[in-house]
């Protein structure tokens, strides 16, 4: 389209263009690639919230006691910033921040599943002896899903990459 009486032109941006003039993948687009986002965020955003859950229950003295991820230690509290980075990883995507091509996205997932899965395991063997009256709670073993699932997400992008 043609403006005024200088000549300039006016382009109209695709609805695939981002504000360079770039392709931009949507994060619900079609294939592995927009599916892989999906689950970052997702299972980042459930780790997240899982160590606000309860990781350790067990008896008290006539009521039933449930220790929250928080409250394990420096391990609960590194496994919710995991998942906020797995969440930020994405969210930079949609804003169009680029990292450098020699750090793949795909890499710092699998990387941030990898050590997510570690600590769980950790808290999942090892039950901290302050609480050795409690067994094992349901929010353990969904942060220890969600940690794989990162890793998941992670591999199935690696593999559109490809």
């Amino acid at each position: 389209m043609t403006g005024g009486p200088e000549g300039n032109s006016v382009r109209f941006m695709n609805s695939g263009e981002g504000r360079l003039g770039r392709a931009r993948t949507q994060l619900g687009a079609g294939g592995a690639l927009g599916w892989s986002g999906r689950l970052t965020f997702l299972f980042g955003l459930l780790l997240a919230l899982s160590t606000l859950t309860g990781w350790y229950t067990g008896e008290g003295e006539g009521t039933t006691v449930s220790v929250i991820g928080w409250h394990t230690g420096t391990i609960g509290k590194v496994v919710l910033l995991l998942g906020l980075l797995a969440v930020l990883l994405v969210a930079l995507r949609e804003f169009e921040v680029e990292l450098p091509p020699a750090i793949p996205e795909s890499l710092i997932a699998i990387g941030i599943g990898s050590v997510a899965t570690v600590l769980v395991l950790v808290r999942l063997i090892s039950i901290p002896d302050t609480f050795f009256f409690a067994s094992r709670g349901i929010g353990i073993w969904i942060s220890l899903v969600c940690a794989i699932g990162i890793i998941v997400s992670g591999l199935l992008e690696a593999s559109e990459e490809l």
